[in-house]
């Protein structure tokens, strides 16, 4: 038996002068979590958004904002983004120095703590953290831009930290991030993830948002 999953739309793909409506047209279509990209300019190329709009989406969605902090120093950004709304908080492995006491700080603010990776990045990073997450993020794409093309070579990725969440005996939830589609994600399902980050196959869709949740949802179950 497969394990129960969510799909996270990513606003990065929204049109921001409807946010609010698409949000809420996402959720209506069975959106889990509503995902935020948070980009510094630093750790990634692009530069995209801060607190203030994690506290705007809190206000049009009672929904976990899922919180994606790519950026250099994350520690520093924990709280604001905490008390703006954020119910996960979640950073790479790449960024902190001390992984473990990152998420620590990311519990006592009251998130979920995620940890996530590069595709360069080798799985075994997470070891020393992973007890303490409550999310681990496999990327598959490199981050900094929305519609870049899926890497199929991360389904291997996926599968391995399935196998490292199952022998802790570990209930974190393993999200996938990037060119998630319905042609992939069946495949991304039985690999182990079951949280899936989709920003173009959804508000970008030819026919709608809803039409964009819908052929994820019906292709995850037919996995």
């Amino acid at each position: 038996m497969k394990l129960p999953f969510v799909i996270a739309p990513s606003i990065l793909s929204a049109d921001f002068t409807r946010l609010g409506e698409e949000i809420a047209a996402a959720e209506a279509a069975g959106a889990g979590w509503i995902h935020v990209d948070v980009m510094d300019g630093h750790f990634v190329p692009n530069l995209t958004m801060g607190p203030f709009v994690v506290e705007n989406v809190r206000r049009v969605t009672a929904l976990p904002i899922d919180v994606h902090l790519m950026v250099e120093n994350p520690e520093q950004l924990l709280e604001p983004f905490a008390k703006a709304g954020a119910s996960h908080l979640t950073v790479h492995v790449e960024t902190c120095p001390e992984p473990a006491r990152t998420l620590k700080m990311i519990k006592s603010l009251g998130c979920a703590a995620g940890l996530t990776l590069n595709p360069a990045t080798p799985a075994s990073s997470l070891v020393p953290a992973l007890p303490l997450a409550d999310l681990v993020l496999v990327m598959t794409v490199h981050p900094g831009y929305s519609g870049q093309a899926f890497m199929p070579e991360m389904i291997g990725k996926i599968s391995e930290v399935r196998r490292m969440l199952g022998k802790i005996d570990s209930s974190a939830w393993l999200e996938v991030d990037g060119g998630v589609s319905a042609e992939n994600i069946f495949r991304l399902r039985e690999a182990g993830a079951t949280a899936f980050v989709a920003a173009h196959a959804i508000f970008k869709h030819p026919d709608g948002i809803a039409a964009g949740m819908a052929s994820l949802i019906n292709a995850a179950h037919l996995s």
